[in-house]
């Protein structure tokens, strides 16, 4: 069975969503939704799934573990996009982005959410996390 790499961050289901929050005091949105005694001062929102790429950079290494925690060593890691998905109205958003062709990104390219294994854990369950990849 897959579960969330943090409670609380994204819905399941067919359109998912990030879950940020909005300021009570001014509106200004958050993600991911703040928690503890700072919680209170927010209210709970469903980000749009859609945005459009506002920068991004190619990890061509392996990250240093912890805090990095996926399934590869040095010998199996692939180089994956990680960059900066703007939900227009509501925030900018640091995500990994999912794409065979890191070559082929653009800013301002329209992207779309998504929800996708991250590791597997020693007994077998599958964790996922949310990441963003170019829609057609």
């Amino acid at each position: 069975m897959a579960r969330p790499i943090a409670e609380g961050l994204y819905t399941d289901g067919p359109e998912p969503r990030l879950v940020g929050a909005r300021r009570r005091s001014d509106g200004r949105i958050v993600f991911p939704a703040p928690s503890g005694p700072e919680a209170q001062h927010y209210e709970r929102v469903e980000l749009s799934p859609h945005g459009t790429l506002w920068s991004f950079t190619v990890q061509r290494f392996r990250p240093k573990s912890p805090p990095y925690a996926g399934n590869d060593d040095d010998k199996t890691f692939r180089p994956f996009a990680i960059g900066y998905v703007e939900l227009a109205g509501e925030v900018i958003v640091e995500s990994r982005l999912e794409t065979d062709d890191v070559a082929g990104l653009r800013i301002g390219q329209p992207m779309g959410l998504a929800i996708v294994p991250f590791r597997t854990d020693p007994d077998g369950g599958v964790v996922t996390t949310y990441a963003f990849r170019p829609l057609a």
